[in-house]
């Protein structure tokens, strides 16, 4: 029987619609959560049952280092400005040949949070963006 190693989590890319940027260092925060409802029956039994409740995703945060792209911050700029533009995209898993192997996909997302790179004379660390992605739904494919 062959062996079947685990993907590596370096090897990934970012999609979002009509945006295309490289160097992604990190991706986080993909997921979902069912929030459960507990329900006490009446009567002699004092059972509680759970039942599902809202469906809420967490917020996807990216971080990259800078470059001389505005693609991303000018996507958020929008967002302060009161035009929140609804944006769907991937994060793309890739095997050690570059070969697509797990998608997670979210829609309907905007950008809350936009933090810059903190600065250090006595570094010589790369300028890291962050965006904070707050989506409506995300499923993996």
């Amino acid at each position: 029987m062959a062996r079947v190693d685990p993907f590596k989590n370096f090897r990934f890319l970012v999609e979002i619609d009509g945006i295309v940027q490289a160097g992604f260092s990190e991706c986080s925060g993909f997921g979902s959560n069912v929030e459960v409802v507990e329900y006490r029956e009446g009567g002699d039994a004092a059972t509680v049952r759970k039942l599902p409740g809202k469906v809420s995703y967490p917020d996807i945060m990216l971080k990259w280092g800078i470059t001389d792209s505005h693609e991303l911050y000018d996507w958020h700029l929008t967002a302060v400005k009161g035009q929140i533009q609804r944006k769907n995209g991937s994060i793309i898993l890739q095997d050690d040949n570059g070969q697509e192997k797990v998608r997670w996909n979210f829609f309907s997302a905007w950008p809350s949070k936009w933090d810059g790179p903190d600065f250090n004379a006595k570094g010589n660390d790369v300028a890291i963006d962050s965006l904070t992605v707050s989506c409506e739904r995300v499923e993996r494919a």
